[in-house]
């Protein structure tokens, strides 16, 4: 199997034609993934493109690879979001990574009424740099045409704004409705809004139920917030043909 590796700098690529790995993806590659001259290596951009190819130059400082093949992967046709809520120790950097891997195409971080974490002052672009660090690596390893864009944080009141304009899904352990039925409307992007431990507040359900959005439920077991984000994304993408 080809190693992977992620160059937001790579704007094309043609057949024939030379990547070249600097830096830290570099070192990486020759000093902890032993690659070396004549071995496979697939490259992205994040953006669309693929290129897969062949090393044919590995030191600590350079890696090049002549393309074998070159794709341009489109953008889904229906984007799925998650937005997370803030959650005590790791389990929401845990959430972002694995919804990076199965494919989310945008991660919102949200201070929920129960959030025992809190982002505020420097620690807002301290917690924003890190959830995009956990993604480009997550886009890495799933060698994802497509990585996924990490907004900026938001309160339940942004949170309706968007319900008002497009399909947003809240995961609620007592809903009626399975996320495996429930329309999708022909939406063109789903939101979907996970809570953090003490899950989502009565007076968040409400706000956000008024604006447009709908509580879903996955079964009769309730989840992490770490792993129902990504327990839901599996089922969107079976739903939307992804898998």
């Amino acid at each position: 199997m080809a190693h992977s590796y992620l160059v937001e700098a790579l704007d094309d690529a043609a057949i024939g034609g030379e990547v070249v790995l600097g830096g830290a993806e570099a070192r990486h590659a020759v000093t902890v993934s032993r690659l070396r001259v004549g071995d496979p290596l697939r490259v992205g951009n994040g953006r669309g493109l693929v290129v897969d190819g062949t090393v044919q130059e590995a030191r600590a400082d350079r890696v090049v690879m002549v393309a074998s093949s070159v794709t341009r992967h489109p953008r889904p046709d229906v984007t799925v979001a998650l937005v997370q809520a803030l959650a005590k120790g790791d389990r929401d950097e845990l959430a972002v990574q694995a919804a990076t891997e199965l494919g989310v195409d945008e991660v919102v971080p949200w201070s929920a009424a129960r959030s025992i974490s809190r982002w505020e002052g420097a620690k807002v672009e301290k917690g924003l740099a890190r959830w995009r660090a956990i993604t480009r690596e997550a886009t890495k390893q799933a060698v994802r045409p497509w990585g996924p864009v990490v907004g900026g944080l938001v309160g339940t009141k942004q949170l309706a704004a968007r319900a008002r304009d497009e399909r947003m899904l809240v995961l609620e352990p007592t809903a009626s409705t399975p996320l495996s039925t429930v329309d999708l409307g022909g939406a063109s992007s789903v939101l979907i809004v996970v809570g953090p431990e003490g899950g989502v507040s009565p007076g968040e359900l409400e706000a956000l139920e008024a604006a447009g959005a709908t509580p879903v439920r996955l079964g009769d077991s309730v989840l992490r917030t770490s792993t129902a984000g990504p327990a839901a994304l599996a089922v969107l993408s079976v739903r939307l043909g992804r898998w």
